[in-house]
This record gives C-alpha cells, structure tokens and sequence, in this order.
C-alpha cells in the first residue's frame, strides 16, 4: 500500500512539474515575443506575462483605470491582448471617430456581438442579420420615439411610478431602506412597458414576466462573446426564458391578427405598427421577427435606465441638499401644487436635466465599444496600421472623465453643466443617415453616453425623458439620504458587460411633509 502511495506521489509531482515546466517556457517565450517579434508599424502591445490571459484580468476588474494606466504608458491607441484576441484601443475624441464613424466595409459590429445578443434577442434581428436589415429595423422601431409619442409618454411614465410608491410595497410608513438595483430594475421595465410595448405586454409584467427577463439578462456575460453555446446552466435559463417570451409576444400578435377586423384591434403602439410595416423588397416583417424585436426593445434600453436611475439616487442621497434643489426647482417653474407632469415642462427643469447627463456622464452603462476589423486600417497621423486579425475598441467613457474637457472628472457636479464649455456639447449639426433617419454623427463631443455613428442608440431621447420623469416623481415624493454606515457611493461592479453599483446599493428615504 505504502509503495502504491509512493508510486501515485511520484507520478503526481513529475505532473505537477512538467505543467510547471510547460507554463514557465510558455511565458519566456511570450515575453521573448513582446520585446523580439513586436512589429513596428503596428501599435505597441501592452506587457502581460501570460499569453491567452494577457490583460483580460486587469481590463475586466476596472476599465478606466486599465485605460488611463495604459494612456500614460502607451500614448492613445496600444493593443492589449483580451482572451487570446489582440485588442487595439483608440481613446480620445479621435479615436471615437476613428472606430464609431468607420466605414462599414472596414469595421463590423456584428461579427463582435452576435454570439452574445442572437440567443437573447433572437434571429435574424439587430446583430444577425445583415446591417441594411438592422438599418430598415431600425426605421421601424422610431415609430415609437417620434415627438409626438414622447409627449404621450411622459403622463405614463409618472402614473408608472406613482403606482409603484403606492403598490410595491417598498415605501410603507414615513421612511425606510430600500435597495435601490431591485426597485429601479422594476420600474424601469414597467415604464418601457407601459410606453414602448403596449397594454397587453405591461398586463403581463408580473411575476412570470419578470423571471423571465431576469433568466433572459443572464445570458449577458463575458464568457458568451466566446462560449454562447456552453451548456452552462444561466445559458439553459436564458434559452428557455427566449422560448417562452416568443410566445408571449407570438400569442399577442396572434390575437391581433384574428381580431383585425374589429378597428378597435388596430392598435397605434409599436407592436400594431410592426405588424403594418414592410422591408423595401415588399416583404412583411415575419410574426417571429416582431416578437424578437420586441424581446430586443425590451431588453436593450433597460440596463442602461435600469442602471442610470439608481446611480442617481445614490448621487443624491450623498448629496441631499440637491434633492432639495430639484423640488424647490420644480416648485419654482411648476407651481407649489405641483401639477401633473407634461412634456413642456421638462424644458423647465434644467436641473434635473443636469443631473441626468451628469450621473450618465460619470457613470454610463457601457464602458467600451468593440468592432472587427474587416480591412487594414491606417491610423490617420501615425504609421500605425491595424491589421484584420485585431479588435478595434472605443471608450467614450474615457473622454467624459477627462479633466481637458471636466475639471475634476470624478466629482459628481450637475451644476457644471450650466456653464459647459461649447466644445464638450454635441449640437446636432453633423448630421448623416444610415438609413433610419438623421442622426448626429456625434464624435466630435468628449460626452457621448449613446455611443455613435450607425449604431448609436435610437433610443436616446426616451432615456433622457424616461429619466427625467423617473426623479422628478420620486424627488415630489421623498428626500433621499445615505445609510449610516456609507459615506460617498458604492463602487462600480465592472463583472458583468454593463457598469452596475456594487451591491448591496441600498438608501434611506423619508417622505416629504409637503406631500402628506
């Protein structure tokens, strides 16, 4: 027994170090490759010790630092390998023009994001299908975000939240703790409900809706860019909930179609307005098609409102004395009866308005954009070429916390906003359309929390109003302050693909006396 005991040791240890052995010449020879082989006309690569793993680990704990640490090293643009993919970052006002407003035949979205969106999203949307489809798709959905339908919306959206206070159970009493990442997720999904998904869908945001969706969003994660097929069991959760929230949506636009003969049935929200449209070569959008534009919809502009909403609250409740501005604001420009909210009114509340851009500013859902590289790109200015083998990577983010352009990026100030240098504004006049409409090409702005060029996000308007309506009800209703034992604001969690407060992201909250 003794000797079978000293037989396995040995093999064991003789394993352990040919795998020792294997892993030291693997990293001599990736470090030999950086300062040997590395090719002068293309960027320089950042130093990691380990291939495959290169910066992944760095870059996927906190990204702006990652970037800014690399900047003052580096210079602009450097390559860093991201899970065996050599990633070539571009910062600043010129890069984002450089990778966003690229030409379609040199850059590709799809290529990057369609293993982690198609299973979530569905087929032959957004980023599987060929871009003139997803530009005509596009078109389709504006009809949801024209002036007219933001105006409607804004009535909607503070019932929305009104009902919640009242219903959800999370604001008994005169004052209590809520955790703000649950309570923001669920009202964000009940306004984008009520607003860009009509009644029949906001009828079934209930329980079932609401795991269903939660299932769904766990299929948004790193490893899916590499493995959207691992049996994992989030991946079996997220195929599911896709199933049956088709249905959903099928059984809808189903019933529709049976009842078409009754006017009544004809609906002006989107899903009646899917269901007239047509693509330019006469062919109606399939029923399964609308169904995954819907579950698009949905799901896209969520996590940013989602996230956006609560890092506001957690700005004001360390700051509550602007909670104080924000009602004495619309007290001021509305009346002391406060009325119900209009969409004229908005204009009037320059405050809130700041306060939004500046929480989106510091703390935008999505920190970095990424495009394949279909043709060898020069970069304007250097000898630089990136060839297709790499990733071309934009970080808005890093601009908007550039102290060129914001003194003291890192402080929360929504009164800056009131004397913004003209530069740091995008005005809308560098216009050109992709074929979904004008679009402001955007680039030239250190502040773009919607991205831009052809696939900034359409739905920038609504998420500014749907924000703005979001505070403006609750600020009505209560004052916000930090809990006890938590000065300033969480941290960010970088864990997931989108930019979250670190849990637990819980405030205090009293209600107004003005209100009782």
């Amino acid at each position: 027994m003794e000797l079978l005991v000293q037989l396995v040791t040995g093999q064991l240890l003789r394993i352990a170090c040919y795998a020792a052995a294997i892993v030291f010449i693997s990293v001599l020879l990736n470090v030999l490759n950086q300062f040997l082989f590395y090719k002068k006309n293309e960027p320089p690569v950042v130093f990691h010790w380990f291939p495959i793993v290169g910066s992944t680990v760095s870059y996927g704990m906190d990204p702006y630092r990652f970037f800014f640490t690399c900047r003052k090293k580096y210079g602009d643009i450097f390559t860093f390998i991201l899970l065996g993919k050599k990633t070539t970052v571009y910062l600043g006002v010129e890069g984002n023009e450089f990778i966003l407003n690229g030409k379609l035949r040199d850059v590709n979205a799809e290529e990057v994001y369609g293993k982690l969106t198609t299973p979530v999203f569905g087929s032959d949307v957004v980023y599987d299908c060929s871009n003139s489809k997803l530009m005509e798709q596009k078109k389709f959905i504006k009809f949801g975000l024209s002036q007219e339908a933001l105006e409607s919306y804004v009535p909607l959206i503070e019932e929305e939240v009104n009902q919640y206070i009242k219903t959800s159970g999370k604001f008994k009493g005169p004052s209590g703790t809520i955790d703000l990442a649950a309570a923001m997720a669920e009202i964000t999904i009940f306004t984008a409900g009520r607003t860009l998904q009509g009644d029949e869908v906001r009828a079934k945001l209930t329980s079932e809706f609401a795991e269903l969706y939660h299932d769904l969003d766990g299929g948004f994660t790193p490893i899916n860019f590499m493995l959207p097929w691992a049996p994992l069991p989030r991946n079996r959760k997220r195929d599911a909930a896709h199933a049956r929230m088709k249905e959903i949506y099928l059984g809808i636009i189903q019933a529709r179609r049976q009842a078409s003969a009754q006017p009544e049935q004809n609906k002006k929200d989107m899903i009646g307005n899917l269901m007239r449209c047509v693509y330019r070569d006469g062919t109606p959008i399939p029923d399964k098609e609308i169904a995954h534009m819907m579950i698009t919809l949905l799901m896209a502009g969520q996590h940013s409102s989602s996230a956006i909403s609560c890092w506001i609250l957690l700005r004001l409740a360390a700051q509550p004395e602007v909670v104080n501005e924000l009602y004495e604001e619309q007290v001021t420009q509305l009346g002391a009866d406060l009325p119900p909210l209009q969409y004229s009114h908005l204009d009037k509340l320059s405050l809130h308005q700041h306060v939004v851009r500046e929480t989106l500013r510091i703390h935008s859902s999505i920190h970095t954009l990424m495009r394949k590289v279909k043709n060898p790109l020069p970069v304007p200015g250097s000898d630089f070429v990136v060839p297709t083998s790499h990733t071309l990577l934009s970080s808005p983010g890093v601009t908007a916390r550039d102290d060129r352009y914001f003194p003291n990026p890192l402080t929360w100030d929504p009164h800056r906003w009131e004397a913004r240098p003209a530069e740091v504004e995008d005005d809308g006049t560098d216009t050109i359309d992709y074929g979904y409409g004008a679009v402001s090409k955007g680039t030239k702005s250190p502040y773009l929390p919607f991205g831009a060029g052809r696939h900034r996000c359409i739905g920038e308007k609504f998420a500014y109003l749907n924000l703005e309506v979001i505070v403006a009800t609750l600020v009505r209703e209560f004052r916000f302050y930090n809990p006890e034992d938590r000065t300033g604001v969480p941290e960010t969690d970088y864990s997931s693909l989108f930019s979250r407060a670190m849990e637990p992201a819980t405030v205090r909250w009293e209600r107004r006396t003005e209100c009782a």
